[in-house]
């Protein structure tokens, strides 16, 4: 049995970078980073989603809505969370 890297096996099921399909797929899956990423600062600053959301002025299920999800996130909102509510710095990339 032959074994395939993960990048083939996206190939296969989502189709080649480029096409709609896997755009999307990466789309949701840096989506999901953001959100992870935002859960380790929020755990490692010792902070309950209810105390994050305090800080930023958003209910609880809100922050796990994002920590879960980190779809329909705004730069506002991103800006909000990591720089007022976990004393951070936000940095984006933009790759053309």
């Amino acid at each position: 049995m032959e074994t395939k890297s993960w990048k083939s096996i996206k190939d296969d099921v989502y189709g080649v970078e480029g096409t709609t399909r896997r755009d999307q797929l990466e789309r949701e899956a840096s989506s999901f980073s953001v959100g992870l990423l935002l859960r380790k600062a929020r755990e490692d600053k010792h902070l309950t989603q209810e105390q994050l959301g305090e800080l930023v002025d958003k209910k609880r299920t809100y922050i796990s809505r994002v920590e879960n999800d980190g779809s329909n996130l705004t730069l506002k909102t991103l800006y909000d969370i990591v720089e007022k509510g976990l004393g951070g710095k936000v940095t984006i990339s933009i790759d053309v």
